[in-house]
């Protein structure tokens, strides 16, 4: 039988939450993985750092949505849970904020290690 790309990336990203970070259930990535996921339809790219880092730079296709503002959890709550989060922001810290409040709603969240960061550096 012949594996379609969809499944293959769904059965990827089916595996890479089964992994999990530590004591969590989502991920941690690096720039590899990241990017690769990232290319599937089945991914929703957001950015989590403020609209003004945002305004300086991000990863092509991210939406922005400031893990700090007051309505990040409505706007998260809002998005479409057949869709894996991939989240990152400067530098890990404030992803791994935002896959953790991703994760309460139900959500299957990769989230980039290092940061925007390190992405910018290696691309």
């Amino acid at each position: 039988m012949i594996v379609t790309l969809k499944r293959f990336v769904a059965a990827a990203l089916v595996s890479l939450g089964a992994a999990g970070a530590a004591g969590s259930g989502f991920e941690s990535v690096d720039n590899g993985r990241f990017a690769e996921a990232i290319k599937s339809p089945e991914v929703c790219l957001i950015d989590v750092r403020t609209p003004k880092e945002y305004a300086e730079g991000h990863i092509e296709g991210a939406i922005n949505i400031d893990v700090n503002a007051p309505d990040f959890r409505q706007k998260i709550d809002g998005l479409d849970r057949t869709k894996t989060l991939a989240l990152y922001c400067r530098s890990g810290k404030r992803s791994k904020k935002a896959a953790a409040i991703a994760e309460e709603y139900g959500f299957h969240v990769i989230e980039l290690n290092n940061g925007y960061i390190n992405w910018k550096t290696e691309k």
